[in-house]
């Protein structure tokens, strides 16, 4: 049996150089994670080299630095302390062979992270710290002890770096490594066999152990519903809590006016929002997002203001920049954004931190109550349906009381059925709270539904902002028109105060709006052309269908006016219809007539 000090030896360096690598390996990737500054490339470069340059190179570095002529042997020296040929010489070795390890495995946990977490974690008042310690590190275990014991692995094996700044001193720094290759270059192939077996039963046992950790805590995520502490029995020992809600203003307001330079287009809005829900609508790229992330602080815009309140949350000219967690700005992701480690429960009360564990519960328990997802409290996200998280989510930014709601796209993710079952939530839910809500979709059904003002964006722009009813009635832009759903247009020409000419159409129209000095196209919405059996109504022109399109309640049909279609791709119309609207058309005998009824054409500019 041979001497065990190189066992001893390798268990203590590499014990002592995987916890400090376990310490570093994370500072660094954090630090990395959000680095923006110059040179990354160099720094990320200098962190890996040790994991791509051969181990004696790494050795001879380290010792022209921490030799007795080098910059910091020179300073140990005169502290009577060396380095070289010591134990701690072989743990400064080891750890710095296993840094890069570490540090690239937990880089890559980190950076697995949905983004949107984190800035969901800030925007419920979460500081830094508590983001990195309450969602960054537990999302992070798997990767952490995996690069835990690949570092673990490496230290224990490492060779050529030790030897140059430790040496192989028996029964002082000596390893396992060097154990064997000195006991094959003296003969000893027995000796060699026992040092090479230790190795891998000690390497190998940590990986399995870590492996089966890892099996055994997602079998048990899978199958865990008992609630944890914040969650633990929140129906039977609590009262009931009051539907109420304080109100976070008796007169919010939001002052939005900012720019900011994007790769395809700069935004450059300028709003107020009183106490209301205002819908934003657009197309997908028109800065609807934008404007929420830069409003809660996820984004910085370049210049202007942003202010909630009285409270200035962001001016260029005054350095003002409150991060996210100052700002008490509710947002809602189109992702939901929900923490997969915690319950419903947890979820809900994680930006209650400040409160009593009491109070904490009783808000708690009053959301669950709210939104009706009594008895889910102690789920898992993955345990709920879209719509129960779309509900949770909402629950959690309504939790902390917040002075404005931003919802981004909350309810394009479910499927129809759900859509309907959760936007009567929402409703109801908004109907209660008493600050400003911005609501971002580019569904035009549904911010009609849920909404009372609009706002419509495109290329970075607010170009109309009315009352729902008046927007959709008469939106003065052709941009607006198309982004509010009308699908027929004409160039237009006035011919006197009440009458257009519609060229495109080939027809003259009566208007009963003001014809606008700018007068460009005229349009009318596909449901407001009606079919009548009077061609001598005003605004009335035979029409002969040239294509349908079905869904399953209504049909779109393609007309031609004044003349049969002359081929199946040109059309002057499109008009829709109920199915059974479109069973009695379908009896009627050709030419069918239309009526573009004046006070439904749009005047578009």
């Amino acid at each position: 049996m041979p001497n065990l000090s190189p066992l001893w030896v390798s268990l203590k360096v590499a014990a002592i150089a995987t916890l400090i690598t376990f310490f570093l390996g994370i500072a660094a990737a954090y630090w990395m994670l959000g680095y923006r500054g110059r040179g990354k490339s160099l720094i990320e470069g200098i962190f890996i080299a040790p994991l791509i340059l051969p181990p004696t190179v790494v050795g001879f570095l380290l010792l022209l630095l921490l030799g007795r002529n080098g910059p910091i042997g020179k300073l140990t020296t005169a502290l009577d302390f060396s380095i070289v040929f010591t134990w701690y010489g072989a743990v400064i070795a080891a750890t710095v062979v296993a840094f890069p390890l570490m540090y690239r495995t937990a880089l890559g946990a980190f950076e697995q992270i949905d983004p949107t977490l984190l800035q969901v974690a800030s925007t419920l008042g979460a500081a830094p710290g508590r983001v990195f310690w309450q969602v960054i590190l537990p999302l992070s275990v798997p990767g952490i002890l995996a690069g835990l014991t690949l570092a673990f692995a490496r230290a224990l094996g490492e060779f050529g770096a030790t030897l140059m700044l430790a040496g192989n001193i028996p029964g002082r720094t000596q390893t396992m490594p060097m154990a064997i290759y000195f006991a094959v270059e003296a003969g000893a192939m027995n000796e060699a066999w026992v040092w090479v077996t230790i190795i891998l039963l000690v390497s190998l046992s940590g990986i399995v152990a870590v492996n089966f950790w890892q099996q055994q805590r997602l079998q048990a995520r899978q199958s865990q519903t008992s609630p944890s502490d914040l969650t633990a029995d929140l129906s039977p020992i609590l009262e009931p809590a009051p539907t109420t809600r304080a109100s976070s203003s008796s007169n919010s307001q939001l002052w939005v006016d900012i720019e900011k330079d994007l790769s395809s287009f700069r935004l450059q809005l300028s709003c107020k929002v009183r106490q209301e829900t205002l819908g934003i609508l657009g197309a997908s790229g028109s800065g609807k997002s934008m404007t929420l992330r830069c409003i809660a602080g996820v984004e910085t815009p370049d210049q202007g203001q942003i202010v909630l309140n009285d409270r200035v949350l962001f001016d260029a000219s005054r350095g003002i920049n409150l991060p996210s967690h100052q700002r008490r700005v509710g947002l809602v992701f189109q992702n939901y954004a929900l923490f997969p480690h915690l319950t419903v429960a947890q979820n809900i009360a994680f930006g209650l931190q400040l409160l009593p564990k009491q109070k904490q519960r009783q808000r708690v328990s009053q959301q669950l109550s709210e939104m009706r997802l009594e008895g889910l409290g102690s789920r898992y996200p993955h345990q709920l349906s879209g719509g129960q998280q779309q509900r949770v989510a909402l629950a959690r930014a309504l939790a902390t009381e917040p002075e404005a709601l931003l919802l981004d796209e909350p309810l394009s993710a479910l499927d129809t059925y759900l859509r309907s079952q959760v936007e009567r939530q929402l409703v109801e839910t908004l109907s209660r709270y008493s600050g400003v809500t911005l609501f971002v979709t580019h569904n035009l059904e549904e911010v009609f539904r849920v909404c009372q003002q609009l706002m419509v964006m495109a290329g970075g722009r607010a170009i109309a902002r009315n009352d729902k009813h008046a927007l959709f009635d008469q939106p003065g832009q052709v941009a607006v028109a198309q982004l509010t759903g009308c699908k027929n247009f004409s160039r237009a020409q006035a011919q006197g105060l009440t009458q257009i000419k519609a060229s495109d159409w080939r027809c003259l129209l009566s208007v009963s709006h003001p014809i606008p000095p700018n007068l460009a196209q005229v349009g009318i919405r596909a449901h407001q052309i009606r079919f009548v059996t009077d061609p001598s109504l005003d605004n009335t022109f035979p029409c002969w269908p040239v294509s349908t399109s079905e869904t399953p309640h209504r049909v779109t049909l393609y007309l031609q006016l004044h003349e049969p279609p002359k081929g199946p791709g040109q059309y002057d119309l499109q008009a829709e219809l109920f199915k059974e609207a479109w069973v009695a058309q379908q009896a009627q005998p050709l030419p069918w007539y239309v009526q573009l009824t004046s006070d439904r054409l749009m005047l578009l500019e």
